[in-house]
């Protein structure tokens, strides 16, 4: 009878759909239920019974393609299940592992020798100040010496800013001094700082950049002689050198805000570059004790206090220590340059390492 056929096919299909790998199951579906298929050709003999006949196996024919459809349908849900699993075992990542190494960062040589300065100054009791990039033209030039018809002015040429109605012209700092002036306004003797910082001048070649850095150092006491600067400069040269005992001379010049004022030279070989080596004498910075005109700009009598300043430029300092022999690399942020000349961030600078 037709329904044991149906039901014999039926449990072949099954038997065959539930064992059918993802292929093996397409090839079941097209055989049963394709164009020519088992099912399909029993629905197509539908047509030559008579209509009571065809009513009763045109339900049991329908019914058994269901199944089959049903049957196939869950099959290949389970072996799309098995398949994702498998990709996703195959493609998992463990995200606990470490990822791949990449090149370790490095502290900038400048600013190792800023923490470095920080820490040689800081042990001999200096405090370290900051102030804005952009200053008025009084703390820049004239609060320092430096009236508006003064020809060192050019020496210092820098970027002028339009200035507001009723406010002072303003500059980009062509150095940190206008810190030195802020604190002397500001706070009472004795005073005793460092002033780490960028300046700007309208210079751009090997050895200067618009953009430069400078450390200047200030002190305003009682007593205070040029003894007392040639100390200070010495014990730090010789600590941030790491050279002891390193020469250093202290030659007569000219800056509008000392007198009187000093060049400051160290001991070095011409030949070699060695710092304390040789016969040669190599410019460092300037110094000087603190002109009287500056002390009573700030309101600080002259007659009670004295004080010395002095400045040196990072990046001088810097490519003198390192052997770097061009400034504009300081700025090409190029990453091989600072991972050669870079420092490490887990080695903080210390006193000791400058010693």
């Amino acid at each position: 009878m037709l329904g044991d056929d149906l039901k014999s096919l039926l449990d072949g299909a099954l038997r065959e759909i539930g064992t059918a790998d993802a292929e093996g199951l397409e090839a079941l579906r097209v055989s049963l239920l394709g164009k020519n298929g088992s099912v399909t050709t029993l629905l197509k003999s539908l047509g030559g019974m008579d209509p009571e006949a065809r009513k009763a196996a045109g339900t049991q024919i329908n019914l058994l393609k269901t199944q089959i459809t049903d049957a196939i349908s869950a099959r290949r849900a389970t072996l799309d299940e098995a398949a994702l699993a498998a990709r996703l075992a195959a493609e998992r990542i463990d995200v606990t592992q470490p990822p791949r190494p990449e090149p370790q960062g490095a502290i900038h040589p400048l600013s190792r020798t800023t923490e470095e300065i920080a820490a040689i100054f800081g042990a001999m009791g200096f405090a370290i100040k900051d102030g804005p990039d952009i200053e008025s033209d009084w703390n820049n030039f004239s609060a320092l010496n430096i009236p508006a018809h003064h020809p060192a002015r050019a020496m210092m040429d820098t970027f002028y800013l339009t200035a507001q109605p009723n406010e002072r012209p303003a500059v980009l700092r062509t150095h940190t001094s206008p810190v030195q002036i802020r604190t002397m306004l500001n706070e009472r003797p004795p005073i005793r700082i460092i002033v780490p910082g960028r300046t700007f001048r309208a210079d751009h070649d090997a050895t200067h950049s618009p953009m430069f850095h400078q450390c200047e150092g200030l002190v305003i006491e009682e007593g205070i002689t040029l003894a007392h600067l040639k100390g200070c400069l010495s014990d730090f040269l010789s600590a941030f050198f790491g050279v002891p005992n390193l020469p250093v001379r202290l030659r007569a010049s000219y800056f509008p805000f000392t007198e009187p004022s000093m060049e400051v030279d160290i001991g070095w070989s011409r030949k070699t570059g060695e710092i304390g080596g040789g016969t040669d004498w190599l410019e460092i910075g300037g110094s000087g004790m603190v002109h009287p005109n500056v002390l009573a700009n700030c309101g600080i009598d002259p007659r009670k206090y004295q004080g010395f300043a002095f400045g040196v430029g990072l990046e001088r300092i810097t490519m003198l220590k390192h052997g770097i022999n061009d400034l504009r690399l300081f700025y090409e942020s190029d990453v091989r340059w600072l991972r050669h000349y870079g420092f490490s961030p887990l080695t903080p600078a210390s006193l000791h390492e400058g010693i």
